[in-house]
């Protein structure tokens, strides 16, 4: 398993569609693994995969990667283990020699990975809900059809209790 984080370090990141691993060493339970070079690297590719799976990422996720070395010399095996650690995956890659590394690491890799942010899709229609959606405009037609014969009723239920107006019948007098 990965270092423990030492504050202000955070050892994973989403930035985006982006998942940043921040630099790790060849260390194993708050140590630095023995066996030189060689087994460093592959305790820090397994600490990076270790990273990358807690947001969701695997090392084919890998865009880029920048890897640190304190002595350059050591590249033919640090490659080989790299190599070995990656598979087949072959992101982008700068191998950079620098002077020290913390808590005495000899090898630090560092990784871009590039995982959209899903958008959210919705979920799949069961077959139920396939055929409630099909029948769902047939029955707002039906409840509209519902309505406008509850108001044809409503209509003539209302003139028939009305009072009806009497008609005046007009009697004509004839002079005469």
């Amino acid at each position: 398993m990965a270092a423990p984080a030492h504050p202000p370090y955070t050892p994973v990141v989403r930035a985006g569609d982006w998942v940043i691993v921040s630099g790790q060493l060849g260390m194993k339970d708050g140590a630095i693994v023995s066996g030189g070079v060689r087994a460093q690297t592959q305790q820090a590719v397994i600490n990076l995969k270790a990273q990358l799976a807690t947001m969701g990422a695997t090392i084919d996720d890998i865009a880029k990667t920048l890897c640190f070395l304190t002595d350059m010399d050591t590249f033919p095996t640090f490659n080989e283990m790299y190599a070995s650690g990656f598979g087949k995956a072959r992101p982008a890659r700068s191998t950079i020699g620098v002077k020290e590394l913390p808590f005495g690491g000899a090898v630090e890799i560092e990784a871009w990975a590039y995982l959209p942010v899903a958008a959210k899709k919705p979920a799949k229609k069961t077959a139920k809900k396939k055929a409630a959606a099909k029948k769902a405009p047939a029955k707002k037609k039906a409840a509209a059809k519902k309505a406008v014969a509850k108001k044809v009723v409503k209509k003539a239920a209302a003139k028939k209790s009305a009072p009806k107006k009497s008609a005046k019948k007009t009697v004509a007098k004839k002079k005469k």
